[in-house]
């Protein structure tokens, strides 16, 4: 059909559906069929299995045999945001404290690359070859954006990964590492009551982290590594006063001289601290993870302090501590949460954050009037 015929411009109005020249009689001869009906995207006879919800007891008696099983769904109620899970949680957790406190709580931390996952590793198989039992508990970074972790530490740990004694337990920080910590020390308690004796903690390693983790472990190794300028920071108060030991990763190859004098410096800026409240000095040994050499000195290293701390009695006092620590931690997390949530509160911030931008009022004098908003309302005195 040529569509430039100018025929097709005159044709009457009552004549055009029966026009030779109308574009639809081309077609008329055509029919579109029905397709074929498709299946559904899921099995309509599938049925789902839902776990059975076990009771309190269920929970402490599954942790207490050691069943990994149990013990994975009972950190996963710990690690809930659901009132109802948090209930269940703390109860398991009350029952299973007389269990607890028979394990050694060693936290790793160290600067992303230093090879912390790779050293767990080896580590950890030193631990089972001694006859004990292992739980690493690893705090993954979550992203700022999408708030989503990897979680890939275990893929990292190919020998632990498959071995009976071991559980592995990966935690996303995010973006709130009080919280995941406080969580992270209610799983310690789980642990030990199923039978590990031996608890890695692994840090975020970005600073913060370090803080939280020292607060709930009896020692804090420090993973550093030759050649990066790190000796640098040996002059500098922070985490080089928390750490109880510290190791020099990859000394292995053309980096074994560098590895050496990396763990010299090391140990002339540990001289300019004072003694650390455990009254021991803490050391400096070189290793390799990769290669697992010098694993046994690493772990007499670590011999060496619980022998000391333990004959001292500072072992005992460092765990109180901690738990006065966390009672204030819990605490001060609690208000926070409460005090965010209140929906009074959280229309008078916004309109509080409006005033500020707009340059109508300082931000401490906002501050301020929220905060006695809040007391006022529930009745507290300043």
């Amino acid at each position: 059909m040529n569509i430039n015929n100018p025929d097709v411009a005159h044709c009457d109005h009552a004549e055009f559906a029966n026009c030779d020249h109308h574009p639809e009689n081309d077609y008329a001869g055509l029919q579109v069929n029905a397709g074929i009906e498709q299946p559904p995207m899921v099995n309509p006879y599938l049925k789902r299995k839902r776990r059975p919800q076990l009771s309190v007891n269920d929970y402490v008696e599954g942790i207490r045999k050691g069943n990994p099983a149990v013990l994975g769904q009972a950190v996963t109620l710990v690690e809930s945001l659901m009132p109802e899970h948090q209930m269940i949680a703390q109860e398991v957790i009350t029952k299973c404290l007389p269990y607890t406190g028979n394990s050694r709580r060693i936290g790793i931390t160290g600067v992303p690359g230093a090879g912390k996952s790779t050293s767990i590793d080896v580590f950890g198989m030193h631990v089972l070859n001694r006859g004990g039992k292992l739980a690493v508990l690893a705090i993954d970074p979550s992203s700022e954006r999408s708030k989503g972790s990897i979680l890939g530490d275990k893929t990292r740990m190919e020998k632990l990964s498959v071995q009976n004694d071991v559980f592995i337990r990966p935690s996303p920080s995010a973006g709130s590492l009080g919280g995941v910590a406080r969580k992270t020390r209610e799983t310690i308690v789980l642990c030990e009551a199923a039978g590990y004796d031996n608890i890695f903690v692994e840090t975020v390693g970005v600073g913060q982290s370090e803080t939280a983790v020292h607060s709930m472990v009896d020692y804090f190794l420090l993973i550093q590594l030759a050649g990066t300028g790190d000796e640098l920071q040996g002059i500098k108060r922070g985490i080089m006063e928390m750490a109880d030991g510290i190791v020099i990763n990859k000394c292995d190859g053309d980096n074994v001289d560098r590895a050496n004098l990396a763990a010299a410096q090391f140990r002339n800026a540990l001289h300019l601290f004072p003694l650390p409240p455990s009254g021991f000095l803490p050391e400096v040994v070189t290793y390799s993870g990769y290669y697992e050499l010098n694993i046994d000195k690493v772990w007499d290293m670590i011999d060496r302090y619980f022998d000391h701390v333990r004959k001292t009695g500072f072992f005992e006092e460092k765990r109180r501590e901690q738990e006065k620590y966390w009672m204030f931690e819990t605490i001060n997390e609690q208000l926070k949460a409460r005090f965010y949530s209140d929906p009074e509160v959280e229309r008078m911030l916004e309109m509080k954050e409006q005033m500020v931008l707009a340059n109508a009022q300082s931000s401490f004098v906002a501050a301020t009037d929220v905060l006695e908003f809040y007391y006022n309302k529930n009745k507290i005195n300043l």
